[in-house]
């Protein structure tokens, strides 16, 4: 595979950032995820302005260029042979001195890259996934809101401590906040169902704003479901009549199996997708669809 290293496209072996680049020191930088469809990428303006808003926080001088990106994606495609493919996006603050510093950052580093897409197993969205409750809580934003940063260490511990369950082996882990309400997934936000209005945490528990996320609640106000956003616990989601989870390369995955930390099991929705989960993913692979379209 190729990399493209600041607009140039290179052999991934070549791809190298400087040990002074702040990303590497101090984490200072963000990222991206997200697929094409039919060789487009879905939501990209949406994902940039996350990317934009989260640079300006950070003070570093990121100017997002969509048709440019959208080149670039199209040459790593080309290259690589593939129709579609998973990117992410990541912008560092660039190399600097070493300490903390006193300016803005200006010259940052870009790095786009893709891999095939992960297999999508139909079952999972017939018959969902698992829901494994987390020990480990939701570390609380380093700033006002929480970024799409490269500080991961609450997520890789998390998916660390997954290893300690084994009935859930393919299962999502899900992290509560510091107060012990319902907060996201290692790599999804997550919603429940209940008398046929959708119910998912409020930003204020710590949660990453998915891009996903947000089409969704876009979604269910253009089908006229009602949404909740708010502070929830374990058993409202033990009570739920569905539920499912979302993120920008699985799209929605219906969730119908709770787990505990000592392993006690709980249900969802009979063993498969909800009525309102199954509106929402045909409602969402139809609006992926129709971009795809545009080309």
């Amino acid at each position: 595979m190729k990399i493209d290293l600041n607009g140039q496209l290179i052999e991934e072996g070549q791809a190298v950032v400087s040990v002074y680049d702040h990303g590497f020191l101090y984490g200072m930088g963000l990222f991206e995820t997200f697929r094409t469809y039919g060789g487009r990428p879905f939501l990209l303006e949406w994902h940039l302005e996350r990317l934009a808003a989260g640079c300006a926080e950070l003070d570093m001088a990121f100017v997002p260029d969509p048709e440019g990106l959208r080149r670039r994606i199209a040459r790593i495609l080309e290259d690589s042979g593939l129709e579609d493919a998973y990117f992410r996006y990541t912008v560092t603050a660039g190399s600097g001195a070493l300490g903390l510093p006193a300016e803005p950052y200006e010259q940052l580093t870009e790095l786009l890259y893709a891999k095939p897409l992960p297999p999508a197993d139909p079952e999972v969205y017939r018959s969902g996934r698992g829901l494994q409750r987390l020990a480990l809580p939701r570390s609380t934003p380093e700033g006002r809101t929480r970024l799409k940063s490269l500080h991961y260490m609450n997520n890789i511990l998390a998916k660390q401590e997954m290893r300690k369950y084994p009935w859930a082996r393919s299962a999502e882990g899900l992290f509560l906040d510091g107060q012990g309400r319902l907060c996201e997934g290692i790599v999804s936000n997550v919603f429940f169902v209940r008398k046929g209005a959708i119910h998912t945490p409020a930003p204020e528990t710590g949660l990453l704003c998915g891009i996903t996320r947000r089409f969704v609640l876009s979604l269910a106000g253009e089908l006229g479901i009602p949404v909740h956003e708010g502070f929830y616990d374990w058993e409202d989601l033990q009570q739920a009549d569905e539920a499912f989870l979302t993120n920008s390369i699985q799209e929605i995955v219906p969730v119908t199996v709770l787990w505990d930390g000592q392993g006690g099991e709980s249900g969802i929705g009979g063993g498969c997708i909800g009525p309102v989960t199954e509106r929402l993913l045909l409602a969402y692979r139809q609006a992926a669809v129709g971009e795809q379209m545009k080309r």
